[in-house]
C-alpha cells in the first residue's frame, strides 16, 4: 500500500488509516461529526496527496487536451483552471478532472481510482509535439477548506489570496 508524505504525521495525530485507491489514507481523528463540524464553521485540512498529476508539454499540448476532454481548453490563460472530463474515442465520459494552465504546460488532477487509467487513455492518444509526464508520485497534495481557510491561507504567504478569481490559481510561495 502507498503512503503519502503525510502518513507519518497522521499517524502521530492519531489518524484511523484506511486503504483508499492503493494508498493508506486518514479517514478521521476526532470524529466523523466533529470533523464535519469544524470544516463547515471554521477550517480544515485534508491529504489529497493521492490525487494523480499529469503535465502535458509541447507546442500541440493544447490541441491534444482540446480533442480528448470535454470543454474548451481554447479559452484557458495562464492561471486558469477548468472543471472537464476525460473521453473516450465516441466521446463517453470516463472520469472528470481539473485542467490548469500554466504558462508553459498545463497540469491536469485526476481522480486517485483512476489514474493509471487516465494516464493510459492519454498516452494512448499521444501525436504531434505532445510530451505527457505522471508527476504523480512526486506531488503532494493538500485540500484546506471552510469559510476560515483564506485567512489561515493568507498567513502563509505574501500573495494577496484574495484576489485570485474563482478557478484560476497563482504560482508562488
Amino acid at each position: 500500500m502507498k503512503k503519502t508524505p503525510f502518513n507519518e504525521i497522521h499517524r502521530k495525530l492519531g489518524a484511523k488509516l484506511v486503504e483508499f485507491a492503493g494508498f493508506e489514507m486518514p479517514i478521521q481523528y476526532s470524529g466523523i461529526v466533529n470533523e464535519h463540524k469544524t470544516v463547515r464553521e471554521h477550517v480544515g485540512v485534508f491529504d489529497v496527496s493521492h490525487m494523480g498529476e499529469f503535465f502535458v508539454h509541447g507546442k500541440d499540448a493544447e490541441a491534444f487536451l482540446q480533442r480528448n476532454t470535454l470543454n474548451d481548453v481554447t479559452k484557458l490563460v495562464p492561471g486558469r483552471a477548468q472543471y472537464t472530463a476525460l473521453v473516450d474515442e465516441n466521446g463517453l465520459m470516463l472520469d472528470d478532472l481539473i485542467v490548469y494552465k500554466m504558462a508553459d504546460k498545463f497540469m491536469i488532477v485526476a481522480n486517485a481510482a483512476n489514474i493509471e487509467k487516465e494516464f493510459k487513455a492519454f498516452t494512448s492518444r499521444l501525436s504531434g509535439d505532445v510530451r505527457l509526464e505522471d508527476a504523480s508520485d512526486a506531488t503532494a497534495l493538500l485540500s484546506v477548506q471552510g469559510p476560515s481557510s483564506m485567512a489561515v491561507m493568507q498567513k502563509l504567504t505574501d500573495s494577496d489570496l484574495g484576489a485570485i478569481p474563482y478557478y484560476h490559481f497563482i504560482q508562488g510561495k
